[in-house]
């Protein structure tokens, strides 16, 4: 069942490593399946070197296991709570990644310091904190992502939605470099941040960026 789907997982699970967005088993990666209305999800705790498709769990959004005999990943609140309020995110991508989480630490939101913010929305806020594999976590992400496609999650790191999985990584990735950018900009002076006209325009832009 949703074999594609699980492979994907996997595979964009083992990138998460590779690309230096995470350390360890941290983070989560999801897909939903709008139709059926199940949840493909990474499951909790096993390292990305050895999970297999088979370890990708299959649930619907009230947690029951569909097909797989792992646990699936302790942030499935924060992952449904999207899928059931809104219909633009069927792909949702969480990292630990250095950048994200030292701003996130600081409670700093990012702001639009790079037109590459722009694929996040005018800025990517960041969401009060909350323990994780909390609803109160999930509902404080699902708040902070409003009019947005990534969020700053207070002392943890970053999350990232679109709908479908390539795009809602390329995301987690861009804004990761954004956090990277700020974060060296602030440490030699301030930087020129762009503005909400500037940053409407690029968003228009990115529409027809890349191939069809």
């Amino acid at each position: 069942m949703f074999m594609k789907e699980r492979n994907e997982i996997v595979d964009y699970c083992k990138l998460l490593r590779t690309r230096g967005l995470t350390k360890g088993t941290g983070g989560n990666i999801s897909i939903f399946d709008r139709e059926s209305g199940h949840m493909i999800i990474s499951p909790s705790g096993i390292d990305y070197d050895i999970m297999t498709a088979e370890d990708v769990v299959v649930c619907n959004l009230q947690g029951e296991v569909i097909a797989g005999d792992k646990k699936p990943s302790s942030e499935f609140p924060m992952h449904a709570i999207f899928y059931q309020q809104r219909t633009d995110i069927d792909a949702i991508v969480h990292t630990h990644s250095m950048h994200a989480t030292v701003l996130a630490s600081l409670r700093w939101n990012l702001p639009a310091v790079s037109y590459l913010v722009a694929y996040a929305g005018k800025d990517v806020r960041c969401a009060e904190y909350a323990s994780f594999g909390t609803s109160e976590l999930a509902t404080n992400a699902f708040e902070g992502m409003k009019g947005r496609q990534a969020v700053l999650l207070a002392n943890h790191g970053l999350l990232a939605g679109a709908n479908n999985i390539a795009t809602a990584f390329a995301i987690a990735e861009e804004i990761e470099f954004c956090c990277e950018v700020y974060l060296k900009a602030k440490a030699v002076g301030e930087p020129v941040i762009l503005d909400d006209n500037e940053m409407a325009h690029m968003a228009e832009k990115f529409k027809s960026y890349g191939q069809k």
